[in-house]
């Protein structure tokens, strides 16, 4: 799932939120366009754009553009398929590649409650 240190963090931390678990379900099920999935999941389209570019920024989904019947393009969610088991071992392995004291500290979303 990732080959460094950063990439465990940037993965970690699109994965540690409630929304962006609820948008990796709902692609799970099918592949969508974003107008639909802000629906289906009962949020903004403003804000559900925030957290389909950190997944996609984690590699966790992708998107492509398509044509839709009334002749708009849409964009397209997917997710990319993925697995990863985190263990002391592999943590210990990732940490020697952090690249910048920054990425240690995470996105800033830690500690709020």
């Amino acid at each position: 799932m990732w080959s460094t240190g950063d990439e465990l963090l940037r993965q970690l931390g699109a994965l540690g939120n409630p929304h962006r678990l609820r948008i990796i379900a709902a692609l799970h099920a099918e592949r969508t366009y974003v107008s639909k999935l802000a629906r289906d999941l009962r949020i903004s389209r403003a804000l559900l754009q925030v957290h389909l570019r950190k997944l996609e920024a984690a590699g966790l989904v992708t998107a492509s553009s398509e044509v839709g019947e009334d002749g708009k393009t849409l964009r397209v969610y997917q997710v990319t398929p993925f697995s990863a088991v985190l263990t002391p071992e592999a943590i210990a392995a990732a940490v020697p590649t952090l690249t910048t004291p920054e990425s240690v500290q995470g996105d800033g979303e830690e500690g709020r409650t």
